[in-house]
Parts: C-alpha cells; structure tokens; sequence
C-alpha cells in the first residue's frame, strides 16, 4: 500500500490522562499496549540517510511489516506537519528478509523500540509510545484533523515535533552525553549505567 503519511508526535507527560483525553475526545483503542521493534536498513555508504528515506522491518503486536519512506516529490517534507510517502506491506518472515537485504548490500544502521498502544476515532490515528527517552504520541491523518485533535487534547502547534526517533535519539545523546547505539532499552540502560 501506497500513502501519503501526514503525522505529528508530542511529548507525553501524562499517558492516563492522554487516554482519559482521547476517550472524551471519540477515540477507541485498536491496539493496546504492545511492544514494536523496528531495524532500519542502510547501504554502508548510508545513502538511504542521505536521501532522507528509510527502509525499515518493524515487528509489532504479532505482525511483521516492511516500510519504505521518502519525502514526497512535490510539496514539502515538513511544514508544521511531516509528510512522507509510505509503502508498506505485510511480511511472513522478518528474519528471511533481513537475510535478502543483507545478500543485497543493505545492513541495519539504527535500531529503536519501544511499547505502543494505537487510538483510532475513525477518522485519523493517535500512537502513545513509551520509549527508553520518554513518551511521546503521534497524530496521523489529514492536516486539519491533526489540528483540531492536538487542540482537543490541549497540545499547541508549537509543541509539534516532526523529527523522528532517530533525530530524536541523537538529540536525546548529545544532551546525555550518552554512548549508546541504538534506541533499545537494554542500550540505554547500559549508557546511564556507565555514567
């Protein structure tokens, strides 16, 4: 499947009372809280990075997908919301796909993972992670319906962030003076340990 994935994430302070806000606000849980681990894949030379696209495998709540996303090729990537074209598809095997990428020059340069619950009120989705650098959750649909929802649940334009794990995991390094490597919750750990 092929789609324009429009979205923004926001810092979550308060997962109960996101969800109390979300059920108030006509959301219903489609997922409860699962955790999601997902490899990104690069060429050694990163070219993926470069062109601002990422190819990931995501395992997730029994089910494994693999994504391509790049910037969109008119219109822009980021605005106040983040814009990017999305393919996915499901996969039977995650293992034996990463094998084919790794017989294909392609090697994982960037792991993250994270517990995920996903809220949906029919019209657009609402993610809440818990990541190992703190909650955030993610509104993804049409423009407008991101706006009207992230007023509804009290979060302002400027609290938008359309960076993404990665982009916020180096930041969240540079701040910490971390040496861990990926986004996982056994690096981190063993960063803050070392510290």
């Amino acid at each position: 499947m092929i789609a324009v994935e429009t979205e923004v994430k926001f810092r979550v302070t308060d997962a109960e009372d996101l969800s109390r806000r979300l059920k108030e606000s006509g959301f219903h849980c489609e997922t409860p809280r699962a955790f999601e681990s997902n490899t990104l894949y690069d060429t050694a030379d990163r070219m993926m990075r470069s062109r601002t696209e990422i190819l990931r495998i995501r395992s997730y709540a029994g089910r494994t997908v693999l994504t391509h996303k790049r910037p969109p090729e008119s219109g822009p990537g980021e605005d106040r919301h983040k814009h990017r074209i999305e393919t996915e598809t499901a996969v039977a095997d995650g293992t034996a796909l990463a094998e084919v990428f790794r017989s294909l020059g392609l090697a994982p340069a960037f792991r993250y993972e994270k517990w995920r619950s996903e809220w949906s009120d029919g019209n657009g989705h609402c993610v809440v992670d818990e990541t190992p650098i703190g909650s955030f959750a993610e509104l993804e649909g049409e423009p407008e319906w991101i706006d009207r929802v992230a007023a509804a649940l009290g979060v302002a334009p400027n609290d938008y962030i359309t960076a993404s794990y990665g982009r916020l995991f180096e930041q969240w390094r540079a701040e910490n003076n971390s040496t861990a490597s990926d986004l996982t919750f056994e690096a981190v750990h063993a960063s803050a340990a070392a510290h």
